[in-house]
């Protein structure tokens, strides 16, 4: 009898398990059709989010590169302060130093410029807010490089029995200094999502430079672009150039007007100090 109820409730578990994963494919598809469905200006959500894939590719790859080669310059960083190669001018000062500073200030070098290409990558490909995991990461993906790049330099920095104290206190604010400054870097202080990207997508023209990185919904009323040489498209077409975000400006002038057609659709009632909602009637 035990032996069947252990049978039943495995049995129990595996077409739950079954279920879940027949669900969580059903919803994989349906979000696809979703995707696939959504238009902006003939241009559907497929195909857009196709190409921000494609305009990111680059940064990302560029990005990957220099933290590979920051972890490598750290490698040798570590070499030099443990003087495990066998290089003369390692055993004498100021060599010794030298060259451990100077691979350390390389390796900060590559994680600035890996994390500032790998934030160009994200705002051109966004990741969704509605997976909060996921977009921690992207959008700081920076910081945990930065945190590999010289966390390790200071724990060897900090163990090397044959260093002196003031070495070790040398290589540990040298290396916390870099780290902090990496971190800096490696935060995305204004992330954009993909819903706030697809949000504008419906615009039918948009005004954006070939060298701006956002686009703009006004162009004589928009300081940043008024006067110069420009393309005009729908917001979609801007987005497969690369120019995922509206311009601060103009989008803080779309909200205004918003809020004041809006005011401009109550008519108040002086009699009775109420305001009546006409936008029905419109």
């Amino acid at each position: 009898m035990a032996e069947n109820k252990n049978n039943d409730a495995a049995k129990a578990a595996a077409e739950k398990a079954l279920a879940a994963a027949r669900a969580k494919k059903t919803a994989a598809k349906e979000e696809a059709k979703r995707s696939a469905g959504n238009e902006y200006n003939g241009i559907t959500e497929a195909e857009l989010l196709a190409a921000t894939r494609k305009n990111a590719v680059p940064f990302r790859i560029g990005a990957i590169v220099c933290w590979i080669l920051a972890i490598v310059c750290e490698v040798f960083a570590i070499l030099f302060f443990t003087i495990k190669l066998d290089w003369g001018f390692l055993y004498e000062e100021p060599g010794h130093t030298i060259a451990w500073i100077v691979a350390l200030v390389v390796d900060l070098i590559l994680v600035i410029v890996g994390s500032l290409l790998w934030k160009r990558g994200n705002h051109l490909d966004p990741a969704k807010k509605s997976q909060p995991a996921r977009f921690w990461i992207q959008n700081n993906l920076g910081v945990i490089i930065a945190a590999i790049a010289f966390i390790p330099f200071i724990i060897f920095a900090l163990t090397d029995k044959n260093a002196t104290k003031k070495s070790k206190l040398l290589a540990t604010i040298a290396a916390v200094v870099a780290l902090l400054i990496g971190v800096l870097f490696g935060i995305d202080w204004n992330p954009l999502s993909q819903e706030e990207m697809l949000e504008n997508a419906h615009i039918d023209t948009v005004y954006w430079t070939n060298s701006g990185t956002v686009y703009h919904a006004f162009y004589d009323e928009c300081y940043h672009i008024a006067g110069k040489e420009h393309n005009t498209t729908s917001s979609a077409e801007a987005i497969k150039e690369g120019k995922t975000r509206m311009c601060k400006y103009c989008e803080s002038k779309l909200e205004k007007e918003a809020g004041t057609a809006e005011d401009n659709s109550k008519t108040p009632d002086t009699s009775s100090g109420l305001s009546i909602d006409t936008s029905a009637d419109n």
